[in-house]
């Protein structure tokens, strides 16, 4: 079963999702679970690209009761949450591995980070180009069309690819010696 863009394999009743199942969304999210007059019903979980989840107790399509995990394996806390506070600014596999040593401190929580393409930000679940406003996956599909609040949010504080060379200029780093014996720079 194929509907604008999304796909179903499962069971069925009069045509429609009943029993156990599995419904793809075209952002490729995908829902597992228990299924009931075509609605998310039971237990099932909700299985993100980048690797995070969300699985709850499902009535009529609306999730009652849920918990949701972040791609390293965080999980997300309502109450008492102390990661990312003001704080407490390290990235989850940081709190998990400890800190890196001095000089391979970590821009992103994949160390290394990925490769972002020249011009863009890895705004989380994909590749964001500020001139067109796309977001693509990392594969490269199309996700979406950023909004004005996105590009926003996105530009301020996601990692964005390098525009510039970085790294030591040879003419400014070489120490000569002169004619006199000392050294400069």
């Amino acid at each position: 079963m194929e509907l604008i863009g999304s796909s179903y394999k499962g069971d069925t009743k009069n045509g429609r999702m009943e029993g156990v199942g599995e419904y793809t969304f075209p952002t490729d999210t995908k829902y597992v679970g228990e299924t009931k007059d075509g609605m998310f019903h039971g237990k099932g979980v909700l299985h993100f690209p980048n690797g995070s989840k969300y699985e709850a107790e499902w009535e009529n399509g609306i999730a009652k009761q849920g918990s949701f995990t972040f791609a390293d394996g965080l999980q997300y806390q309502e109450k008492d949450w102390d990661y990312c506070d003001g704080y407490n600014r390290r990235f989850y596999s940081e709190r998990c591995n400890g800190l890196r040593p001095a000089g391979e401190s970590q821009v992103s929580d994949i160390h290394p980070p990925r490769v972002i393409p020249d011009g863009c930000y890895d705004c989380g679940d994909g590749f964001y180009d500020p001139n067109t406003r796309v977001v693509t996956s990392y594969a490269g599909r199309f996700l979406r069309n950023a909004d004005d609040c996105e590009h926003e949010w996105i530009v301020r504080t996601c990692l964005k690819a390098w525009d510039e060379s970085v790294g030591v200029d040879p003419e400014k780093s070489v120490v000569t010696r002169s004619e006199e014996g000392s050294i400069t720079k």
